[in-house]
């Protein structure tokens, strides 16, 4: 393991992401939407995700800065990043096959919406939420840099810490006792913890 392949996993696995969710963003758009809290703040919550995941990560491996918060690498540390990263696209990919059309990478319901509850989601509410999160440990692991490295785990926890009450209220609204009941049980992203 080196540097670069460490930069290239990396990079791979975010084009992997973006190929994965790619036909399901294009299903979604045609089924209608019932319930739409996609808010400016929820637009700015998505980009604190993307500047995360994204682009800062993306301009450490392409151009090297900020070299100056650089640290040794570590190929021990970077194999676990690697790892960790092939466990997110899988279970990335499982989400959105059990989600089928519930899916929507905003705050909004669709029409045809389910409340899934089987497979995944019988273990955690959140698994995309989970997915992101093994994402961004995957990044802090890969980039030895102290700020591109938890970039990703920053703008995961600024967008899960508030947006995740908005959804579950609005899971809440749309299926009363029944989600509630689901809460009670299933932990958020993390089985059998949190």
């Amino acid at each position: 393991m080196t540097p670069l392949i460490a930069k290239t996993i990396l990079i791979v696995g975010a084009i992997a992401w973006f190929v994965i969710r790619w036909p399901h963003q294009r299903r979604s758009w045609k089924t209608p939407v019932s319930k739409n809290q996609r808010t400016t703040r929820e637009k700015l919550l998505l980009l604190s995700n993307f500047m995360g995941l994204g682009v800062i990560p993306f301009t450490y491996a392409f151009t090297g800065f900020p070299r100056f918060a650089d640290y040794p690498f570590n190929p021990a540390l970077a194999l676990v990043g690697a790892v960790i990263m092939a466990a997110s696209l899988l279970l990335f990919h499982r989400v959105h096959r059990e989600l089928g059309r519930n899916w929507s990478d905003s705050l909004q319901l669709r029409e045809t919406h389910t409340l899934v509850t089987h497979g995944l989601y019988t273990y955690v509410r959140h698994p995309m939420y989970s997915a992101f999160f093994m994402w961004g440990l995957a990044q802090l692991f890969l980039l030895p840099n102290w700020i591109a490295g938890p970039a990703g785990l920053v703008g995961f926890a600024i967008l899960f810490g508030f947006r995740v009450g908005r959804e579950e209220r609005m899971m809440e609204e749309t299926f009363g006792d029944q989600y509630r009941e689901y809460m009670k049980r299933t932990p958020r992203i993390i089985p059998w913890v949190y």
